[in-house]
């Protein structure tokens, strides 16, 4: 077995709707980056990628090639998904963490776990994610920034 560990963090800008797990959550406030700049997806990608020894997002969608500008995360999970396959492992689940102060998680938490576990064909019982605020704190608790994390179990197919 194999684990990886993936980490992304986007700055927050005025107008919504945000860009998280795959789905629109209704808010004041979007995530700005290259490409539609999902840090949940960006994380799985990094977690499931690192797992298998095979780099990271931004050696295979750099933030500096055209292609990529305005990319939905979902397209670059689905395609380093596909290289962790080839590779020899199947994904044993995974566990997200969401560092945001607004908006609350909770309430968009399973149809943000379907759809990773619809992007990835996995079931949902193999997607973790929870959420944590910060407490008011630095970047995440002025509402400047979301963040997420993913820890990926992989498991060879052979």
């Amino acid at each position: 077995m194999r684990v990886g560990l993936g980490h992304d963090t986007h700055r927050l800008g005025e107008g919504g709707p945000l860009r998280l797990g795959g789905i629109a959550i209704p808010h004041d406030r979007h995530l700005i980056g290259h490409s539609d700049a999902d840090a949940l997806l960006h994380a799985i990608t990094d977690a499931i990628l690192g797992a298998a020894c095979l780099g990271d997002i931004g050696e295979f969608f750099p933030d500096t090639a055209a292609e990529n500008k305005g990319r939905d995360s979902a397209d670059m999970l689905r395609l380093a998904h596909e290289r962790v396959q080839s590779a020899g492992y199947r994904i044993g689940n995974l566990d997200c963490v969401v560092f945001a102060q607004k908006p609350k998680i909770l309430p968009h938490r399973e149809a943000i776990r379907a759809r990773i576990a619809e992007i990835l064909s996995v079931t949902i019982d193999q997607v973790g994610v929870k959420a944590k605020t910060g407490e008011s704190v630095g970047p995440i608790g002025r509402e400047e920034a979301i963040s997420a994390e993913c820890v990926c179990l992989l498991v060879p197919t052979t």
